[in-house]
C-alpha cells in the first residue's frame, strides 16, 4: 500500500497481551512512545469477565492515572453487575465501585490492590496513564 501524508497516525494493530491471563485477549493498547511519537499518553482497554487481582502490591507512579469503569452495555453504561475494591493512599483506604466510575491517581499517590471480587456480566476497564510509557515504582 502506498504511503499516506497522514497515515502514520492511524495504529491499525492497536492490539496486546495483558499482565494478567484473567483478562480477555487481546486487549486494546496505546503506547505513546512507540505508538504516539513520544506522546504523554498510554492507554489500555480491556473487558473483564470474571473476578480476580488485577494489582496485587501497593505502587505508585510519577505521573497522573485515571482508571475507568464502565458497563458495557451500550443503551446504558449504568448497567454494571460488578463490584470492584480499591485502595488508596499510604493506609490503604478502601473503596468499594459498584457502579460506573472514573478513580483519578495523582502522581506520586500510593495505590493497590486492586479486586474485581464480582463479576455479574462483563465490564470495560480503561486504563489511562499520562506520560509515554507506563512505569511502576
Amino acid at each position: 500500500m502506498a504511503e499516506t501524508l497522514y497515515g502514520k497516525y492511524i495504529q491499525r494493530e492497536p492490539f496486546k497481551r495483558g499482565r494478567n491471563e484473567e483478562v480477555v485477549e487481546p486487549m486494546m493498547h496505546l503506547d505513546g512512545e512507540k505508538d504516539g511519537a513520544g506522546a504523554n499518553l498510554t492507554v489500555s482497554q480491556s473487558w473483564i469477565t470474571k473476578p480476580f487481582r488485577m494489582i496485587k502490591q501497593p505502587h505508585s507512579h510519577d505521573h497522573d492515572q485515571f482508571l475507568v469503569f464502565s458497563g458495557t452495555n451500550p443503551m446504558d453504561v449504568r448497567d454494571f453487575g460488578a463490584e470492584i475494591e480499591i485502595c488508596l493512599g499510604e493506609q490503604g483506604e478502601k473503596h468499594v465501585i459498584n457502579g460506573p466510575v472514573i478513580v483519578h491517581i495523582p502522581s506520586g499517590l500510593m495505590h493497590g490492590p486492586l479486586d474485581f471480587i464480582r463479576i455479574d456480566k462483563p465490564i470495560l476497564f480503561l486504563d489511562i496513564y499520562l506520560a509515554p510509557t507506563y512505569v511502576r515504582k
